[in-house]
C-alpha cells in the first residue's frame, strides 16, 4: 500500500491535467467556431450590401 500512496501525487496530477487540457480545447473549438461564424456572416454582409449598390 505504501507504494501506491507514494503515487497520489501523480494520478493527482494527470487527471487535473488532462481536465484542463480537455477544457482549454474546448474552449479553443468553441473560438474557431464562433471565429468561422462571424467572416461568414461579414462576407454573407458584403454580399448584400455589393448587390444592392
Amino acid at each position: 500500500m505504501n507504494a501506491v500512496g507514494e503515487n497520489f501525487g501523480w494520478i493527482e496530477i494527470a487527471v487535473f491535467a488532462a481536465i484542463a487540457l480537455g477544457f482549454g480545447l474546448w474552449q479553443l473549438r468553441s473560438i474557431n467556431r464562433e471565429i468561422a461564424k462571424d467572416k461568414e456572416a461579414a462576407e454573407a454582409r458584403k454580399r448584400q450590401d455589393g448587390d444592392g449598390a
